[in-house]
């Protein structure tokens, strides 16, 4: 009789653990979603985000060609995940390109 209860309260664990991750993963799909029409929104508009200050750092990295350094150094100023980091400094990195070729 032990080994049934234990087994009930195991397989109800596993079931809702499940169910949350399933819905922390629904609800990132969404602030990503929300995150993508922003952007989309902001970029229609002209509007652009303000820099984080301290981004000399991670311009300097680049330009040494230490992406993953400035990657790094992007999430230590911004608190940033990895994937918005990647995006931000690749974005940067594309920036920094271009105002090269310019000038």
């Amino acid at each position: 009789m032990t080994e049934v209860l234990l087994f009930a309260l195991i397989a109800v664990a596993g079931w809702l653990a499940t169910s949350a991750s399933l819905r922390m993963r629904a609800l990132e799909h969404r602030a990503e979603r929300a995150e993508r029409r922003l952007g989309l929104l902001l970029d229609h508009l002209g509007v652009e985000e303000p820099e984080p200050a301290g981004l000399d750092e991670v311009r300097a990295l680049l330009r040494d060609g230490r992406t993953i350094e400035a990657i790094k150094a992007y999430r230590g100023l911004t608190g940033a995940g990895l994937a918005e980091a990647k995006r931000a400094v690749d974005t940067l990195a594309q920036r920094e390109r271009t105002r090269s070729a310019s000038a």
